[in-house]
């Protein structure tokens, strides 16, 4: 069961969801972020460089939390985002590894 925030627990992570949750370019340069920064890197959702709206960036990141790709945590009055490498590489072995080797160029902005 997911916990207060929508962070489902590693074992709850369903492939569908991930799949649909990546299947977006936007998400998908989020995770690409995340994965070539420093493992357990947190990062502010403004720090992506997004060209959205508010509303528009906080649906993208409650897709990828309630996907199981992230993880956010408040830090004061700012929202930080950690990808969930662990999990993620444990339940699906793999799968990060393609992402990162996806072509800048081949993710849309």
């Amino acid at each position: 069961m997911p916990d207060e925030q929508g962070h489902p627990e590693r074992d709850e992570i369903e492939l569908g969801k991930v799949l649909m949750a990546l299947a977006d370019p936007t998400r998908r340069r989020v995770v690409k972020a995340l994965l070539e920064d420093v493992e357990f890197a947190e990062r502010h959702c403004t720090s992506f460089g997004l060209q959205l709206s508010k509303a528009t960036r906080s649906h993208h990141f409650r897709i990828l939390r309630e996907a199981g790709l992230i993880r956010q945590v408040d830090r004061g009055n700012s929202r930080m985002a950690q990808l969930r490498r662990q999990d993620i590489e444990q339940r699906f072995p793999g799968l990060l590894g393609l992402i990162l080797q996806e072509a800048d160029k081949d993710i849309a902005p």
